[in-house]
């Protein structure tokens, strides 16, 4: 009896194992996501304050549980005054310098988990939870009161993502993007000085988001699956 009870209880393990490895891996997701975008820059220090909505539609490429590709595409609202600051503008000492421009945002970028990302069953040891990074280039587009802007940006992303269910991804993620103008508020070197370089007095923004995602495209099971 013993020995019977040892076999069946292999057989039952080889029989999960064999159920784990026909687990589907998909080769992409579709997704939307919405949260709140804040400008940093000239004329506002904090990435709480003014915060505007920010709705995303994404796709994204999966070449293994740990490395993803992302596209995003980002509609949402830039806002901010010269008040919201204790700098000292002479431009602006009768009247406050305020804006309230519209963002659209389109970026690529390369996503890593630090944990494989699976299935949620357990597929080869993927967790159903798992933090990842990201960074990546992209496209800004601000426009308000009569002028608009076009720039590069680089966004570097963290956050985490939980499998809802083998096919429903759920994630939060904080993404800060640096971008190449000074000019997403409207005033380029409102304090009249000079600068040069990639980064240096440039404008950026920074979005929190929950996102929503769905895997589309199984891949073949037949063929040799990622570790």
């Amino acid at each position: 009896m013993k020995m019977r009870a040892v076999i069946l209880s292999m057989l039952l393990l080889f029989s999960l194992g064999i159920a784990a490895q026909d687990e589907d891996e998909y080769k992409m997701d579709i997704g939307a996501g919405a949260g709140m975008v804040s400008y940093e820059g000239d004329f506002n220090g904090s990435v709480l304050k003014d915060m505007q909505p920010v709705f995303t539609l994404s796709s994204r490429w999966i070449f293994n549980p740990r490395m993803a590709a992302r596209l995003n595409v980002s509609y949402g609202k830039l806002k901010g005054s010269s008040a919201d600051v204790d700098t000292y503008f002479p431009e602006f000492e009768e009247q406050p310098y305020e804006f309230d421009n519209k963002l659209v945002d389109v970026g690529l970028r390369f996503e890593y988990n630090f944990l494989p990302y699976g299935t949620g069953r357990e597929y080869r040891g993927a967790k159903p939870l798992t933090p990842f990074v990201a960074l990546g280039i992209g496209a800004t587009n601000v426009s308000g009161d009569g002028y608009s802007e076009f720039t590069l940006n680089v966004p570097f992303a963290v956050g985490v993502k939980y499998k809802l269910k083998p096919r429903v991804n759920l994630g939060l993620e904080w993404a800060i993007h640096f971008s190449m103008s000074d000019l997403l508020d409207g005033k380029k070197d409102p304090y009249f000085v000079k600068s040069s370089g990639a980064f240096k007095n440039k404008d950026c923004y920074s979005a929190l988001q929950l996102t929503l995602s769905y895997d589309i495209m199984p891949k073949c099971k037949i063929c040799n699956k990622d570790e």
